[in-house]
């Protein structure tokens, strides 16, 4: 797709780019800005992606149904191959002479329309769940508060819920596109650390003065299997966005060249202290770890309650990167173009964004079984679209320059990876029927 050499994006005039069956996929500029962002800016942008406050369960989703050596193992396989596969996306971004911005629209020029819709649904399924997620995580992180401060159970989880909707909507509608985060993006880096620093330094505090761990994976023979499959999912997960074309598009010229600085910062930069924090957590309290770290340590009540507060406050920024794909489509399919804070504009964002996080609202409220959505999501969305049709797009796009030990390696990676994503798919479907027989909706978990 052509944009905008400017980055204004402010044409919504579609534009017919592909043909098949006399059936055309019209792809429209963007009204959101693009191409005016530094790759340190986009390399802040996937890190806070990383270490967000879901970094506080993976103690409790990944360690604790892998155990040590796996669980080590799995995170560092995870990593490199995570990384190999957005850079695939990355490279692809400008292929055909093209600048495909979205990532339905390069599935949609490799593959035809059929892909583009399949696409845009395997985004929207996995951006909904994610935004889902951080809801609830930022609920939970309100109610760790309260009780912090006040044991009368008179606030239920549900409630901290749509509080935090409420504040996720406010923020949507103040900042109009990915780009005009900017400054948040720091302040977000600095919830980051304040809430895994805390983390991190109680549970060891904690983990010096407990007796011996148990650290033997929990459940039945049976249980376990499902459980690690779903773990694996939960790997996936920890470490991609599906929507790396989408980030790419802010990215200035070269892009491709700059958004490989900005993948090498994520990993380099982005991993340490989510392993630093996962690992110290599972150390410290062994299978008895909570999926909400925050909740398992102990120390002084100011301290937590600094931390919950702070990785409240992060999920409200990080929740508006996976929500921006949405937020694009709307306000191009619309033509919200001009002054962000104009009366129509912002009556806009208020009425559909406001009405878009409404519904996630509730989804989390009903279903808040934060281990399950991260299982799920990784499963049918995370899997497809980060492995399997990253590798094959690459396999088709490259085709005619790839050695035939090269074309093998992909096709594996096609092959294994769909396996795991049928197998983790089950395993997190199993998972929802089991806690749903042990929660109601609207659990006060």
């Amino acid at each position: 797709m052509e944009v905008n050499g400017d980055g204004a994006g402010n044409s919504t005039r579609p534009r017919k780019v592909i043909d098949e069956e006399n059936s055309a996929v019209e792809i429209p500029e963007t009204a959101h800005q693009i191409s005016s962002d530094s790759w340190f800016q986009v390399g802040f942008v996937l890190t806070t992606g990383i270490n967000s406050a879901y970094v506080l369960g993976y103690s409790g989703t990944i360690m604790v149904p892998l155990g040590w050596i796996p669980g080590v193992v799995g995170l560092i396989i995870a990593t490199a191959i995570s990384l190999y596969a957005n850079s695939l996306i990355a490279e692809l971004h400008e292929f055909g002479g093209r600048r495909h911005i979205r990532y339905r629209d390069l599935a949609g020029f490799i593959y035809g329309r059929k892909a583009y819709s399949l696409t845009w649904g395997l985004q929207y399924v996995n951006l909904f769940m994610i935004n889902t997620g951080y809801i609830i995580l930022a609920g939970s992180a309100l109610k760790a508060v309260y009780a912090l401060f006040s044991d009368d159970h008179v606030m239920k989880l549900p409630y901290f819920i749509a509080i935090s909707g409420f504040v996720c909507a406010l923020f949507a509608m103040s900042i109009p596109h990915l780009s005009a985060l900017r400054l948040w993006l720091g302040v977000s880096t600095v919830f980051s650390l304040i809430y895994i620093i805390v983390a991190f330094v109680l549970s060891v505090k904690d983990g010096i003065e407990a007796p011996a761990r148990d650290y033997s994976i929990p459940g039945t023979t049976r249980s376990k299997i499902f459980t690690t499959i779903g773990a694996s999912a939960n790997l996936v997960f920890a470490f991609n966005t599906g929507m790396l074309p989408e980030i790419q598009a802010t990215i200035k010229q070269p892009v491709v060249s700059n958004m490989m600085k900005s993948l090498y910062f994520q990993f380099s930069a982005g991993v340490l202290p989510m392993y630093a924090v996962t690992f110290i957590g599972y150390w410290a309290y062994g299978s008895s770890t909570s999926s909400y770290l925050l909740s398992s340590v102990n120390g002084p009540v100011w301290v937590k309650a600094l931390a919950n507060i702070s990785a409240f406050l992060q999920t409200v920024i990080a929740l508006h990167i996976f929500a921006s794909p949405m937020y694009e489509y709307l306000d191009t399919k619309y033509g919200i173009i001009g002054s962000p804070f104009s009366i129509r504009n912002l009556s806009f964002r208020v009425g559909v964004r406001g009405g878009y996080l409404t519904i996630n609202t509730l989804v989390a409220a009903l279903l808040p079984f934060l281990g399950d959505f991260m299982s799920l999501t990784g499963a049918i969305s995370t899997f497809p679209l980060t492995f399997i049709l990253a590798n094959h797009m690459y396999l088709k796009a490259k085709k005619n320059k790839l050695t035939s030990l090269q074309k093998l390696w992909h096709w594996f990676n096609v092959y294994f990876f769909g396996l795991m994503s049928i197998a983790a798919a089950v395993s997190a479907l199993r998972l929802i029927a089991v806690d749903s027989k042990t929660y109601h909706v609207f659990a006060d978990l």
